[in-house]
């Protein structure tokens, strides 16, 4: 099956935000892109229902920086507040990943053509992406190109092996596990001369279900239309790949 895809994403600031720092609302990012954010800027390159993205892989290319800054936020009583948020500063990552038919969607069965969606999400990628591409949190904006991912020199390509502890790795909502349930994942990643390999969702050693949750249901005619994409690419703007 011809389905793997690798980019490079980067850009100025990056806030993977850690739960335990954000609930003082002073916001704190984890060192490591988490798998949940790699998977949302995969989708924001293509997304269709009809399929899912496995991130394989992710090499950090530069040092690991963070920044702080100053932010006035929105009290929910009213009036503003000053709040630290540490970003990580000057990031790039090449992410290799590839796509899996959604088996717990029937009802887009007749949407399962592997060529078109391997070639419109090429074609994606080449084009900067078909949404807004961010790393983390909104304010991050960042740029997506193709790239080979063992092309390039990294920063940390002779650094050995690097442990991260117990760390937040996904989301899996109820159509990508045929259930009710919202379930978040937790791993312990670990980073070999720059390369850190995820594990699957269901591999995960420890989760936890935050909430009930109906899958959307998708009928054609009404809401879901069978056509081919690759037309509609032709209408997206080329982006320029810089930080200005």
């Amino acid at each position: 099956m011809r389905n793997e895809i690798t980019y490079k994403v980067y850009g100025r600031y990056a806030l993977f935000t850690d739960p335990v720092t954000k609930i003082g609302a002073e916001k704190m990012s984890l060192t490591l892109p988490t798998y949940q954010a790699l998977k949302g800027i995969t989708e924001s390159i293509y997304f269709k229902p009809t399929i899912s993205w496995v991130i394989d892989s992710v090499r950090i290319m530069k040092p690991i920086k963070t920044e702080s800054k100053a932010v006035r936020t929105l009290n929910l009583g009213g009036g503003n507040d000053l709040s630290y948020y540490t970003y990580l500063s000057d990031v790039e990552y090449h992410v290799k990943a590839h796509f899996e038919f959604n088996l717990n969607r029937p009802d887009l069965a007749d949407d399962r053509n592997e060529h078109k969606h391997y070639c419109i999400a090429k074609r994606s990628i080449e084009r900067g992406g078909r949404r807004d591409i961010f790393l983390g949190s909104r304010e991050c904006q960042a740029y997506v190109e193709p790239c080979e991912f063992d092309a390039e020199e990294g920063y940390y390509d002779s650094m050995g092996e690097m442990e991260f502890g117990l760390q937040y790795h996904s989301i899996v909502y109820p159509d990508e596990q045929n259930s009710s349930e919202m379930t978040v994942k937790f791993w312990y990643p670990k980073m070999v001369n720059g390369v850190i390999n995820f594990c699957r969702p269901e591999e995960c050693p420890k989760e936890r279900v935050i909430s009930k949750m109906i899958p959307k249901k998708f009928t054609k005619g009404i809401n879901f239309a069978l056509v081919d994409d690759s037309d509609l690419l032709e209408e997206i703007p080329v982006k320029r790949g810089n930080n200005t």
